[in-house]
């Protein structure tokens, strides 16, 4: 078994593998998020991504562009942390960091087979271009209803919000 660190990967080194994985014609999923108190809908998300192909490869937001998205209270959980949570999975092969708003750079050095996202993002999905314009194709994985970290931190806050400890 891997560790969970020997699937943590910088861009380059993870671009490489890309290469080395495509010349064994094994199939390249790609997906990416925050990933901020990892839960059941992202483990699901995560699980039906890989099962699209061979290596899963996952795109993790770095806290600075988590504040851009989510706000300066976000993330609760540090980029690595969340990096070596997500690398814990069974279902994941390699995680990446990236500090761009949107990952259609990183896709672009990457060009997996298949790229992987929420089917409540299917108004747009960064990096299709890409992805179909190199023979790929992009799979909308379906929604978890009433599971969300907006959902779990609301929860945490009406259970513990005006305690003095926890």
């Amino acid at each position: 078994m891997r560790s969970s660190e020997s699937k943590i990967r910088s861009r380059s080194d993870l671009h490489t593998e890309r290469n080395r994985l495509g010349r064994e014609g094994k199939q390249v999923v790609f997906t990416n998020g925050c990933f901020d108190l990892l839960h059941a809908g992202h483990v699901s998300y995560l699980e039906f991504a890989r099962a699209q192909g061979d290596v899963l490869m996952v795109g993790v937001n770095s806290d600075a562009s988590v504040k851009r998205a989510k706000g300066e209270r976000r993330p609760l959980t540090g980029e690595q942390d969340r990096a070596r949570v997500l690398a814990a999975l069974e279902c994941v092969d390699y995680v990446v960091l990236f500090d761009e708003d949107e990952p259609a750079a990183l896709i672009a050095e990457i060009v997996p087979d298949i790229l992987v996202k929420g089917e409540d993002w299917a108004h747009y999905v960064s990096g299709r271009d890409v992805v179909e314009q190199r023979g790929g194709r992009v799979v909308l994985a379906p929604f978890k209803e009433g599971v969300s970290t907006s959902g779990l931190i609301s929860r945490i806050g009406e259970l513990y919000g005006n305690k003095d400890s926890a």
